[in-house]
This record gives C-alpha cells, sequence and structure tokens, in this order.
C-alpha cells in the first residue's frame, strides 16, 4: 500500500529535514522524501509521527547475538531470523551477525546458515561478520583462546568461497597471524578485512592496510595503546583511511577517546557499533558464552573476572549517547546508519531516497525508539 510518513524531522541519511515526510510505494521502498506540508502528496494514507525524528533503519555491522540467543554452536537460518527480527524492533533493521572466535567446524555451520538466510532473503540480514579466530591471544578479550589460530590455506579457502555467497562478509583478524598476502587474496576475493584483537605496531597496521584491509573492528578496545613512540594499532587507524567501527556506550571508550576519533576521522570513516550480545532485547541477567558465564550489570556486560564480554547498548542508544556528548544528531545518526550501509556496500540502506527500503526508525524527543518499519511495514 502506498503510504506517507511525516515526522517533525526526518534525517534522509545526509542531512536533517524540518517538517518533512517519506513517500513509500506499494513495494515497501522509498518513492520520494517531500518538505513542507504544503508539498504532501494528495489522496494517500498519512502518519503523522509529530515531534519525532524519522530516519533510516539502522545498521550494525558487529552483532553477536540478541533475543536470547548467540551466533554460535547452535546456529541456522532460523536463529539468524529471529536475531534479526530482535534487532529490528531495537532500530537496527540491518545486520551482520557476527560469530566470535570458535572453532572449524562451527565456523562452517554459521557460514552455511548465512547461505540459507542470503537464499531466503531473510528480512534484515545483510551478511556475516567473523571475528576471529585469527587474533593475537594477548588481545583476546573474551574470546576463547584454545581456538585462536594462525590463518591456513583451507581458511583462506573458506573465506574467499564464502565472500561470493553473501552480501557482506566482515573478517576481524590480527595482521600478526596472516600474512599480507592472504590479506591480498582475502580482499580480492570480496571479503571485508578488518583490523583488530591485535598488538601489531602501527607500521604492521598500514602494512596490511595498503595489502588490502579496509576497517578496524571496535576502535580502541582490544588493541594496544597510543604510546608516544609506539602508535600501534590506534595511532594508524587516527591517521590513515582506515574505517572504524567504534562502541558509544559510555563504557567501552572514554569520552575523550570518542572525541579524538571524531576529531580525526573523516566523517565517512567512523561508524557505530553495538557489539551486541544475546542480551539485546531482553530481561535477561545472565548468560553463557562458551562454557562462561557473562553478568549483565549497570549497563556493562562481563565475564565473572570482570573482562569486558560485548555491549550493553543498542544502535540507537548508542547514538544517544554521541548526542549527549554534544555530538551533532545528523552526524550521529550517519554513524548508524549510511556509514555502515556504505561499508558493505549496501547503497539502498541506511538513507531514504527513491528506490532505497523503506526501513525506518522514529525517535523520540529522548531519542528513544517510538516506531520501527521494515519494508514499509510497522513491526514496532
Amino acid at each position: 500500500m502506498e503510504q506517507v510518513i511525516r515526522a517533525d524531522q526526518v534525517f534522509d541519511g545526509t542531512a536533517l529535514h524540518r517538517d518533512a515526510a517519506v513517500q513509500l510505494g506499494p513495494d515497501g521502498r522509498v518513492v520520494a522524501v517531500h518538505h513542507g506540508a504544503d508539498a504532501l502528496p494528495r489522496g494517500l494514507p498519512c502518519t503523522d509521527l509529530g515531534g519525532c525524528t524519522l530516519a533510516p533503519g539502522m545498521v550494525d555491522l558487529q552483532v553477536n547475538g540478541g533475543g536470547g540467543a548467540m551466533v554460535g554452536a547452535e546456529t541456522d537460518a532460523a536463529q539468524l531470523a529471529d536475531i534479526c527480527a530482535t534487532h529490528a524492533r531495537l532500530g537496527t533493521t540491518a545486520i551482520l551477525p557476527t560469530l566470535i572466535t570458535d572453532g572449524p567446524e562451527v565456523t562452517r555451520q554459521v557460514l552455511e546458515a548465512g547461505f540459507q538466510a542470503a537464499q531466503r532473503r531473510v528480512p534484515g540480514f545483510a551478511g556475516l561478520h567473523l571475528e576471529g579466530p585469527h587474533l593475537d591471544p594477548a588481545r583476546k578479550g573474551a574470546h576463547d583462546a584454545s581456538h585462536i589460530r594462525p590463518m591456513t590455506a583451507q581458511d583462506l579457502t573458506m573465506l574467499c568461497d564464502a565472500a561470493r555467497k553473501l552480501p557482506a562478509l566482515i573478517v576481524t583478524l590480527a595482521p600478526e597471524s596472516v600474512s599480507a598476502a592472504q590479506i591480498g587474496t582475502l580482499a580480492q576475493a570480496g571479503v571485508l578485512v578488518s583490523l583488530g584483537h591485535s598488538g601489531c605496531s602501527a607500521e604492521q597496521a598500514r602494512a596490511a592496510h595498503q595489502a588490502g584491509a579496509a576497517l578496524v573492528t571496535h576502535l580502541y578496545n582490544a588493541m594496544g595503546p597510543l604510546v608516544n613512540r609506539a602508535p600501534g594499532l590506534v595511532g594508524a587507524t587516527l591517521t590513515t583511511r582506515l574505517r572504524a567501527g567504534i562502541i558509544a556506550d559510555g563504557v567501552h571508550v572514554a569520552p575523550e577517546c570518542l572525541a579524538i576519533a571524531l576529531q580525526m576521522k573523516a566523517e565517512s570513516d567512523l561508524f557505530l557499533v553495538s557489539d551486541a550480545m544475546a542480551a539485546a532485547g531482553t530481561g535477561m541477567r545472565d548468560f553463557t558464552l562458551g562454557g562462561r558465564r557473562i553478568l549483565r550489570r549497570d549497563g556493562r556486560l562481563m565475564l565473572e573476572d570482570g573482562t569486558l564480554a560485548g555491549a550493553d547498548i543498542s544502535l540507537a542508544g548508542a547514538v544517544a549517547c554521541l548526542v549527549g556528548l554534544q555530538v551533532p544528531l545528523a552526524r550521529a545518526l550517519a554513524m548508524a546508519t549510511r556509514i555502515p550501509a556504505d561499508v558493505i556496500g549496501a547503497t539502498d540502506r541506511g538513507r531514504l531516497q527513491p528506490g532505497a527500503r523503506g526501513d525506518m526508525v522514529a525517535l523520540d524527543a529522548g531519542l528513544e525508539v517510538a516506531a520501527v518499519w521494515v519494508g514499509g511495514q510497522q513491526v514496532a
């Protein structure tokens, strides 16, 4: 059904527009964005959101789980659909379900589930993210060290094949665990190589970037610190065109470090990720990860030894966190919509323009999710 949805503010992926409306066609895609009450098309059903901000559905490139489930040994296409639906209700209408370091059998299983989800056109499924197992054990964070290992020829073949079958595939790896030739082969096959969980030097990071690495996983976390004569991965990220995901939950990254990244990186090169876990969209107080108990306390997810294990925030919450730090709303929204969509080449997501998917989120004055649409149909 063709329809119009109006709000006091509409963010089209780039800019905020006052008193605007989005016209959706019967196929659930955007027909036009109209500016001003006098420009509204006549004769179409119109939903007026009043003082809300209407924005594209958010795009999250690092989602470990949600709705009580973790991506892992139990994952199939149905579970991926459930995780996507959970995050849609939280305002994120496209995700890359993310498998953290596990064994080869589980990795193959999750890839097969992703192939099936892609074939079934599961709403919200935009590809997969494999975070590990080719990491630096000294920077493992909450990853299981027993599964961390260097990349083999078999791994390389599997990943290159997977990239041809998925809408998008991000692989997080440490430069120390792979060769430049392997990075180049992955990039040529269409894998988005992301550097993370690494104690590498800035020189190693730049070499990996030159070989084909394009991204950095959760900037500042699980990597060596920025030191005056040893800038490491952080320093290389801040001074190159490596695009970086960052967790803005008030826990993982201090406000000062967020400010530095926002000032140093080109606007198109920094985007938000949630690093969400099974607890997302639930009231769970604890859950298990690889047989280890994860505690949910005061906005943190932690192993029992206090190690952070993912984040307890949605992308909408991360946008609100940035705005609370005086980041302009338009930039914060772009970091959760258009920019991550562009990272994975999903040009019909993360923006409201003719031909784009009718995936949208309405945020109230407090930047809480008020309503969500997927393909023009309201789901929350």
